[in-house]
């Protein structure tokens, strides 16, 4: 299946490739790449956001995600890759709802699942970094 989008093209099954439900195998864009450091759930003093609550945490990153593809110039209709680096897989249907407030699961980005043993402190449950295509405004 094929998703047109201005400059982008989302395609959830390859062919030869088994469907992905979370996520699509392949997005192509054209346009100027925006790349977004892994964000934390740290609100804008630098606290930590939900302590052991995953949900908390998630909303907390995509929230941080925002604020920084905005200062980019650019949203979530622009994120063609996401990497979620997470302390347990489990965190995986929290972290799917604060990506769905955001993005609508017609135009899922690429995406990659990483389980790690830790991140920066033992307090922080995941890290989710961001790739975006803007398209360039037309000439004329």
């Amino acid at each position: 299946m094929v998703h047109h989008g201005r400059m982008t093209e989302r395609i959830t099954a390859p062919a030869g490739v088994a469907p992905a439900a979370q996520y699509s195998h392949v997005v192509s864009a054209t346009g100027r790449l925006v790349a977004v450091s892994g964000q934390l759930a740290l609100d804008e003093d630098g606290a930590l956001v939900g302590p052991g609550d995953p949900a908390a945490q998630a909303r907390q990153v995509f929230e941080n995600l925002r604020r920084c593809l905005a200062a980019a110039g650019a949203g979530f209709e622009h994120v063609v890759k996401l990497t979620y680096f997470v302390t347990d897989m489990a965190h995986m249907p929290q972290i799917r709802a604060a990506r769905g407030a955001h993005i609508p699961d017609d135009r899922l980005p690429a995406a990659s699942a990483v389980r790690v043993a830790g991140l920066v402190a033992p307090e922080f449950l995941m890290e989710i970094e961001a790739l975006a295509v803007v398209p360039e405004p037309a000439d004329g």
